[in-house]
């Protein structure tokens, strides 16, 4: 309406003065011709647009609500017409989030033993992959035994226990701590190694289940006609290759820091075709700045407060079915849009010309 105006407004009224003075002048008949410009300006007016325009956007938003998609604004839903790139944040997101411990596999130290030195490193965090260590083991966390928990960005935890410096975490962290002997996993989930005064100790296995729905979700996005689909994460590459192929996901970056998301989000925008947006689907705090940075950023519902407030469109259901609903209903509402201009246009092409008396005089 707004670029429309800009320009349709001023015709119009330039239109009218111009159809009341120079006939005027011409037939000298200035009461027919005055008569004739103020039915002009009453067809012009673009309450067709006006009325139109707003209520379909009212009812595209108001539908998705009645779905569980709160969309924020009429200009979002407008954006998620033209996605073009859809990008998905892994662990919350594309999966339950629900970790479990898979396999324990000790190394000079038997498994129960493993477990509890990964648990009391790992106690004071409400990470997911510190929850399930925290189920496995089964037993309350007797804090008295620990001392100086440091956690490593992106790497895990260091922590002093029983008075012996303790590691938990990737193989980055064995390898700052000088851990010999630590080596990868054949299986595939996320790997919590565990090193005791520079003594690798050995490793658990921690997995997560896809959510129900997920690979219906990104093959309904690729019939939708979105270009590209990407999947970032923090897990290590087998783990993001793995869930990769089992969605059918174009393109995955993993073992990410949470600004390293934000990075392959801009690069991303880098790379969008004219007039396509970006939408980025996320559910943790770590993700609210790609949620922000997107043109558009989808929350899951069941995720953290601050990703809610960082998004544009919020999924209350927390189903990932409702990512190319939603783009479903957008284009359905720019549809209805563009026909109620089709009509509005027929209308004024027939109007205009008859409030000027060109075809057949009004009076």
């Amino acid at each position: 309406i707004t670029k429309f105006s800009r320009y349709y407004t001023p015709a119009v009224v330039i239109g009218a003065l111009l159809l009341a003075v120079i006939p005027s002048i011409i037939t000298g008949d200035p009461r027919t011709w005055i008569y004739r410009a103020m039915t002009f300006l009453v067809i012009s007016c673009p309450c067709a647009l006006v009325i139109s325009i707003p209520l379909s956007f009212f009812s595209g938003i108001g539908g998705a609500s009645k779905a569980g998609v709160l969309i924020k604004g009429g200009n979002y839903l407008e954006a998620l017409a033209s996605a073009g790139i859809a990008v998905f944040d892994k662990t919350g997101t594309l999966t339950k989030g629900s970790f479990e411990v898979t396999a324990v596999h000790p190394d000079s130290i038997d498994e129960t033993a493993l477990l509890e030195i990964a648990c009391l490193a790992e106690c004071y965090s409400d990470h997911p992959i510190s929850l399930s260590l925290k189920r496995a083991w089964g037993k309350e966390c007797d804090t008295s035994r620990i001392s100086g928990v440091t956690e490593v960005a992106g790497q895990g935890v260091k922590a002093v226990i029983d008075g012996k410096n303790v590691a938990v975490g990737n193989l980055k962290l064995m390898n700052a701590v000088n851990a010999e002997g630590a080596h990868d996993c054949h299986k595939t989930g996320t790997a919590v190694h565990v090193a005791v005064d520079g003594v690798y100790k050995g490793h658990i296995i921690i997995s997560d289940s896809l959510k129900d729905g997920a690979a219906e979700a990104i093959r309904d996005l690729k019939q939708l006609g979105i270009r590209k689909t990407v999947m970032l994460t923090g897990d290590d590459r087998r783990v993001g290759a793995d869930c990769a192929k089992t969605l059918g996901i174009d393109e995955y970056h993993a073992e990410l820091l949470p600004a390293d998301k934000v990075d392959c989000v801009e690069k991303l925008l880098s790379e969008k075709q004219e007039k396509e947006t970006l939408v980025f689907v996320g559910d943790g705090i770590n993700d609210a700045p790609a949620l922000t940075r997107a043109d558009i950023g989808i929350a899951i519902g069941a995720g953290t407060d601050i990703a809610i407030d960082a998004a544009d469109v919020v999924l209350m259901k927390s189903r990932l079915s409702d990512v190319p609903a939603a783009i479903r209903l957008s284009r359905a509402t720019l549809r209805n849009i563009h026909e109620n201009l089709f009509w509005a246009f027929f209308y004024n092409v027939i109007g205009i010309p008859l409030a000027a008396g060109i075809w057949y005089p009004l009076f």
